[in-house]
């Protein structure tokens, strides 16, 4: 059997049902490894669960509430998404704790304490993680993944959304479904998992600073507030595309154009940047951010409105992860996961599905099972890691070992 992934997408009444039902015919009459599960808050989430445990015989289940859900069969909102993995070179463990929000380093003290550190035949060690999208502690889960689970380990993973609802969003392990959480998938396999990491954007601004930060607050940049630095940084570029930034008003108008404008963190590679997504304006003109902005920290501000690199992006991650897949000798997949953030679909619109359709001709005939994310997670050894936002990541998965791909034909 070695490995493979089936992918569905439900909608209406009995969304979760109709798609696992669906993955389950095209698996066939296999044992499942795993079920994915990324569903739209409009479902009672609970319900979706325990659905889809009842259709895989319990199988591992990881998965969270989202913002956009996608296949190689199409781009839905307001949809159930369901992966199911059958693998003989797979094995899975699974866990989840409350209370991240609040101690993000007891939770995940508590998440790694229940997975192995080693697994017997299985010399691959990845981890999908999954965080409560708003926590606001996507980077500091990130930084404790790294240290608590290794330098060598890869990790994959995203914030759970709520359709831009920013209301509550749920993490899924097994049968938990629990808020203010963070969740683990521990893959052990025999072979190894590759990924990819890459945005659309391009440094607009001159080197900044944050002089003046507070958890996922930045109120100065070179000792002036936040948003007046960002309309001057913006203004010509804008006033090219028609927007004179000093006439926008209300927070809505703000937010929207924040959304192509965001922060570029420097990396320790050069011309490499992590984007973070100011997600609002305060009255005093201090901006909020998804997750936390370091006092002292130097960043551009990013221009996201070349349209042609962000449809792009999501293919250019892909590309990536089957590089690194052919370069280590493997050039069959039984699928691609995709972690992509929530606003790329909000600034690409119906362009969207042409960003998924280039994933497709990377990868052609390999399921594809992606959603949308509040944060995107990428660690891999010597490679572009860490926690990003307005970003795609994928994680690759190969079908047959090294040299069985003849045997398997």
């Amino acid at each position: 059997m070695a490995t493979k992934l089936v992918t569905s997408l439900g909608k209406g009444r009995n969304a979760a049902k109709d798609a696992v039902q669906h993955a389950r015919e095209k698996l066939g009459d296999v044992p499942i490894t795993l079920s994915f599960v990324y569903s739209s808050p409009i479902y009672e989430p609970q319900e979706v669960v325990d659905t889809v445990r009842a259709e895989t015989g319990n199988a591992h289940l990881i998965g969270a509430s989202s913002a956009g859900e996608f296949t190689e069969g199409g781009v839905e909102r307001g949809s159930v998404a369901v992966g199911l993995l059958a693998s003989d070179d797979i094995k899975v463990f699974t866990a989840i704790a409350e209370g991240v929000k609040r101690d993000p380093e007891s939770a995940m003290l508590k998440v790694v304490s229940k997975l192995p550190h080693k697994v017997e035949n299985y010399p691959y060690l990845s981890v999908i993680l999954m965080v409560d999208g708003l926590s606001g502690v996507g980077e500091e889960v990130t930084l404790l993944a790294l240290y608590l689970f290794g330098k060598e380990l890869k990790m994959v993973g995203g914030m759970a959304g709520d359709d831009f609802r920013m209301e509550k969003t749920f993490i899924f392990v097994d049968d938990n479904v629990c808020t203010d959480a963070v969740g683990a998938c521990l893959i052990a396999s025999k072979m190894p998992l590759f990924t990819g990491v890459k945005h659309g954007h391009t440094p607009l601004s001159r080197a900044l600073r944050a002089t003046r930060a507070r958890g996922n607050v930045l109120y100065e940049i070179n000792n002036q507030p936040a948003w007046e630095v960002w309309k001057k940084e913006t203004a010509e570029a804008a006033r090219r595309r028609g927007i004179e930034v000093k006439e926008l008003k209300t927070a809505a108008e703000i937010a929207r154009f924040l959304t192509n404008y965001p922060l570029g963190l420097a990396t320790e590679k050069e011309g490499e940047y992590k984007i973070r997504w100011p997600s609002g304006i305060n009255e005093d003109g201090s901006l909020n951010f998804t997750c936390g902005i370091a006092e002292g920290a130097v960043f551009r501000v990013m221009d996201g409105n070349n349209l042609e690199a962000q449809i792009k992006a999501m293919e250019e991650a892909a590309r990536i992860a089957r590089h690194n897949a052919e370069e280590a000798g493997y050039h069959d997949f039984a699928g691609i996961l995709i972690f992509d953030c929530a606003v790329r679909q909000l600034m690409l619109g119906d362009k969207f599905g042409e960003s998924v359709a280039r994933v497709k001709r990377v990868l052609p005939d390999v399921p594809i099972l992606g959603w949308e994310t509040y944060g995107e997670i990428r660690l891999e050894p010597g490679q572009f890691s860490g926690f990003h936002n307005t970003t795609s990541v994928v994680l690759l998965l190969p079908g047959v070992e090294k040299g069985d791909e003849n045997e398997e034909e």
